[in-house]
Order: structure tokens, then C-alpha cells, then sequence
């Protein structure tokens, strides 16, 4: 508990009358004492009852502030700190001019780790901003102080004289003056215990995006100051809401930030505008993914509004197939599915597309349907104009891993590419025979139209696409050898990642291991990419990933392609 000191003044004046002596004085101050130190006694006692001897309270106007020089700079370095913290906000060059010993005082001064060289400390700061700005994480950055009751019995007596300035102030507060002061001391630590209470309580959240609830999670009982910092030894709450928008990289560079779906989108089209959704996602087995409690497929198809959605690793065998074609999404009839027949229940990829049944909707959504049908004459709402399954060779097409569907202006390829493995015991199949083959059967299929190639690829390009690079030269999805491959065979042939030419120093991930909880620590790989043919490049209005979609180790991803 804290109390604010003040200081009492001899005031010889007043309507003329004589001072006291100096004997009087004293006996009246021995009794004014021994009153106050019996108030001071049962105050003590209240407190020790309340079992409370450390208070945490909010460094602010209303915090406890004892009346010395150096109280008075604390109150002013944090109000300067909160100017700082605005004026770099709204000009965030301010940031690349700070010194190290500036970053690390402003950064301390929020709550965040001060850790490592100018470049680290820069990251921190700009991600702590993005988060402020995007008003998600309240709590991120409050500092807290403990105030400890440490005031010897002489200093806490003194305390206890009040100045009152309607009075003489050679007069001491009477016993009104007390129980004001004992009351308001009472207020303080009833807030106080208030406030610990709450931080106590474990807090649920549910997971919604756009009003869309795709399932909830419970999260443990958690300190209310959650520690954001940058690698090495980076340091992310598990709990955080969107542990994506947090830079994590073992070897941040120069410019990188952290992918924020909610900020770096660009704003939706206009409703006259002719444009369509593509979606890819690996569900790491259909069926499970399907029966996960809470899960709803309909909300997906009902937020995001894509026109084609492509699988990849959905597990099934051929016997599955019509079972799961009846249970598709109304509106989206049109699927086309190849599974695994050397290995059952393994890889297995599909294509799934938007179509109309203009009998079961009501008059005027017909006439609209209609005219949309008219406008796009295209992908929308018709099947596919054609069907292909693998590669045409019997050595790739076992394993269920392509399917091509043409559309009117382009070709889709929902592609899951073959991993590496453990030891890395397929990579020479894979960058020698696979990639080479594709890479070939998409330049062969270019020569008509454009072509886009969508799904897990299997290849963390380069380093901004994988958390810990260093430690995973030799892992399948990240060798040498994968990533020249990918280059040879994909990016040099014409195709262009969309993704990283829209978002060149934007650190995302696609995939998240389940070991050590990868995705809550925002620990993972891009492995899901879109490529397009270069010269549909300028059409492409947005390439976008959905971190937030759980149910697999992969999240969904995203093109929006202008007609």
C-alpha cells in the first residue's frame, strides 16, 4: 500500500492571535500522535486481514505517486513514452532513425523484449505497431508495477498528517480528516484486489472470423501481459489470438514483416465486377476433417464465396468417393476426384466447382443467376470443359497426386506433389523424374491457354518461407536440391509465384507441424503456393492465405483472378 506524503507548514499569522508554546505544541502533537497511530494500528490490521501486502496497480495518473523529484520524472517519462509511441506510429520512418539505445528504451517502455542487434529490435518495434494499429491485442504491451509496502512505522505515521488547506495549516486533520484517509486507502485496496481477481480468471475465446465461427478453443489461465519478441529466441505467447501476425523467423531480415490477412488484403470487389474465387487447401484426410466437432464446411463455402475449391491429400479410396460426392455443398456439385490405387487411404487429390440449380432457387434469384451465367459464359457456374487425371504416365499417376480441369479462359492443376520422406529417401524421384514431369506437362498445356497450378508443392522456396531455415537444410521440403529443382523446373519456366510477387518481404506460413505445437508459436513452412502462367499475371487482384482455418496441418489459400 502507498500513501502520498505531504509536508506540513508553521503558519505564525492569522486574525492576530499569539502562537502556542512550544511545550503546548508538543502535547498536543503526543496526543494527535497516539490518536493517529492508534487509526494507523486498525488500518494495518484491515489490510493484514485482507491477506494483501503487495498491490499491482497501473502506472497512470491515478497510480500511487509519493511526492518527490523523482516521482514526478516517472509520471513525465511515461507520458512522454505515450507520445513517442503515437508520433512513431503515425511515422513509422521515425522507426529506421531511432537508435539501439532508443529502440530498446521504447520497446521496454511497452512491455517488449529489447533483445538482439538494430535489426531485431526494429522488427519488434514495427510488429508491436501493426499490432497496436489493428487494435487485437489490448493487453500486449501494458506494464504493470508492484508497489511494495516497505515504509518503516516512523514514515507511514508521518503519512498520516493531512494538509488541510481550508484550515490553519499549524493545525493537524482531525478525525474526519482520518477516516477519509482510511477510507480511501479501503478504496484502493478493494480496486486492487479487484483488479488481481480478474487477471486471474482463465479466459475463453471463440475462434470468429467475419462473424463466422469455424470452431472455439479454450485457453489456459494466462498472464494478462502477453510477451511478443523476435527470434532468436523468440518468445510468443501460446495463447496469442493471431499468432500469425507476429514476425516469427529464426533469421529475420532487413524489411520482413509479419502476414495479416484483416490488413494486407486489398478491399473486395464491386458487385458488377467479373472475377473468380479460386481456393486450394490439403485437409490431411477428408473424412477426419469432416467429423471434427465443431467444424462446419457450409460456413467456409458461406465466408469465403469461392467458385472452386481444390483438395489435396484427401485420403480416400475410390469406394469413398460417392458417399462424399452426395455430401458435397449445395451449389457445389460439380467434383472431380483421383485417388491413390498403389497405396490406399494416401495422397489423393480433387477438384470441386460452383453450380446453380436454378429450379430450387426462388424467381428473382433465377433471373440473376441467369445473367451472371450470360456475363461470365465461364467458369462460375458450368462445369469444367474438360477433365484430366495425373500426368500421363503410368509411373507418376498412381498415387492419385493431379487433377486438370480446363475452364473457358485457363487451366486449373490441383497438384500434391510427392515429399521427400524420411532420410530423404524418394528426393532423388522427386526433383529427377516428378518435377521435370510437371514442369514439362504444364509448358505442354500453356501452349493453348494459361495454366494454374495450385496445392501443397512440397518446397519452402526460400528462406522468408520457412521459420528455421539453418536447422532444416538437410529436411525434405528444403533442400538444396528441392529448391533448385523448384526454380528449374517451375519459376524459370514462366510461372510466377503469386504470393511473393504480391508480398515480396511478408513473412506467411502455409503448413505448421504438429509436434512441439507449431501453430500456436506460428513456427512453420510455405509449402502451398498458386502459380499462374506470366501472362495472366496482371489479372491476378489478390493471392491470400487463411492462417486462422484450422482442422488440418495446412490452412486454406486463396486467388482472386479478374475476367
Amino acid at each position: 500500500m502507498c500513501y502520498t506524503k505531504h509536508t506540513l507548514k508553521g503558519d505564525m499569522g492569522g486574525n492576530g492571535k499569539a502562537a502556542t508554546s512550544r511545550g503546548d505544541k508538543k502535547d498536543e502533537k503526543g496526543e494527535a500522535f497516539l490518536e493517529e497511530k492508534h487509526e494507523f494500528t486498525v488500518m494495518k490490521s484491515e489490510i493484514k486481514e485482507a491477506e494483501i501486502r503487495k498491490h499491482v496497480i497501473r502506472r497512470s495518473s491515478n497510480s500511487c505517486r509519493p511526492n518527490t523529484k523523482k516521482g514526478v520524472m516517472e509520471g513525465n517519462t511515461s507520458g512522454t513514452q505515450s507520445v513517442e509511441i503515437e508520433s512513431i506510429r503515425n511515422d513509422p520512418a521515425k522507426v529506421k532513425a531511432m537508435t539501439v539505445q532508443e529502440l530498446r528504451k521504447t520497446l521496454k517502455s511497452v512491455g517488449v523484449p529489447a533483445k538482439g542487434c538494430k535489426q531485431d529490435l526494429m522488427s519488434a518495434l514495427q510488429s508491436f505497431l501493426d499490432k497496436k494499429a489493428s487494435d487485437e491485442s489490448s493487453q500486449v504491451g501494458e506494464q504493470l508495477v508492484i508497489c511494495t509496502e516497505k515504509i518503516s512505522s516512523k514514515k507511514r505515521a508521518k503519512n498520516l498528517y493531512v494538509e488541510d488547506h481550508e484550515q490553519n495549516a499549524n493545525i493537524f486533520a482531525d478525525a474526519s480528516g482520518l477516516n477519509r484517509n482510511k477510507k480511501r486507502a479501503k478504496a484502493k485496496i478493494e480496486v486492487n484486489t479487484e483488479l488481481v481477481n480478474e487477471k486471474e480468471k482463465p479466459l475463453i475465446k471463440n475462434k470468429e472470423v467475419s462473424g463466422n465461427k469455424l470452431y472455439q478453443s479454450k485457453s489456459s489461465s494466462r498472464s494478462s501481459i502477453e510477451q511478443v519478441g523476435l527470434t532468436e529466441g523468440i518468445d510468443i505467447s501460446m495463447n496469442h489470438p493471431e499468432p500469425w501476425t507476429v514476425l516469427a523467423h529464426k533469421k529475420p531480415q532487413k524489411g520482413w514483416t509479419a502476414y495479416n490477412p484483416r490488413t494486407m488484403r486489398p478491399p473486395p470487389f464491386a458487385r458488377d465486377t467479373e472475377f473468380v474465387k479460386l481456393m486450394s487447401w490439403n485437409v490431411n484426410g477428408l473424412r477426419a476433417l469432416l467429423k471434427l466437432e465443431g467444424f462446419s464446411a457450409l460456413e467456409l463455402a458461406q465466408r469465403e464465396d469461392f467458385d472452386v475449391l481444390c483438395l489435396q491429400e484427401t485420403k480416400l479410396q475410390e469406394k469413398d468417393v460417392e458417399a462424399i460426392k452426395r455430401s458435397l455443398i449445395e451449389g457445389y456439385e460439380n467434383s472431380f476426384w483421383t485417388c491413390s490405387v498403389s497405396k490406399l487411404g494416401y495422397s489423393g487429390t480433387a477438384i470441386i466447382s460452383r453450380l446453380y440449380h436454378l429450379s430450387s432457387l426462388p424467381e428473382l434469384e433465377i433471373i440473376v443467376a441467369y445473367i451472371k451465367i450470360l456475363k461470365t459464359a465461364a467458369i462460375s457456374y458450368i462445369k469444367p470443359l474438360s477433365v484430366r487425371y495425373g500426368l500421363g504416365i503410368s509411373d507418376h499417376d498412381s498415387e492419385g497426386r493431379l487433377v486438370t480441369a480446363e475452364f473457358e479462359s485457363f487451366y486449373l492443376l490441383s497438384g500434391y506433389v510427392p515429399n521427400s520422406g524420411d532420410g530423404l529417401k524418394r528426393l532423388s524421384y522427386r526433383v529427377t523424374q516428378w518435377d521435370s514431369a510437371l514442369g514439362s506437362y504444364m509448358k505442354e498445356l500453356e501452349m493453348s491457354k494459361p495454366v494454374i497450378l495450385t496445392g501443397d508443392l512440397n518446397c519452402a522456396h526460400q528462406e522468408i518461407d520457412i521459420f528455421n531455415p539453418a536447422g532444416n537444410r538437410r529436411s525434405a521440403g528444403f533442400t538444396d536440391e528441392e529448391r533448385q529443382s523448384f526454380e528449374m523446373n517451375f519459376l524459370s519456366k514462366g510461372f510466377v509465384d503469386t504470393f511473393r510477387k504480391q508480398h515480396p518481404g511478408v513473412v506467411a506460413y502455409t503448413y505448421w507441424g504438429y509436434r512441439h505445437g507449431g501453430r500456436k508459436s506460428n513456427k512453420g513452412w510455405r509449402l502451398d503456393y498458386f502459380l499462374v502462367s506470366e501472362s495472366i499475371v496482371d489479372k491476378v487482384y489478390d493471392s491470400y492465405i487463411l492462417p486462422d482455418v484450422g482442422g488440418s496441418d495446412h490452412c486454406p489459400i486463396g486467388l482472386i483472378l479478374k475476367l
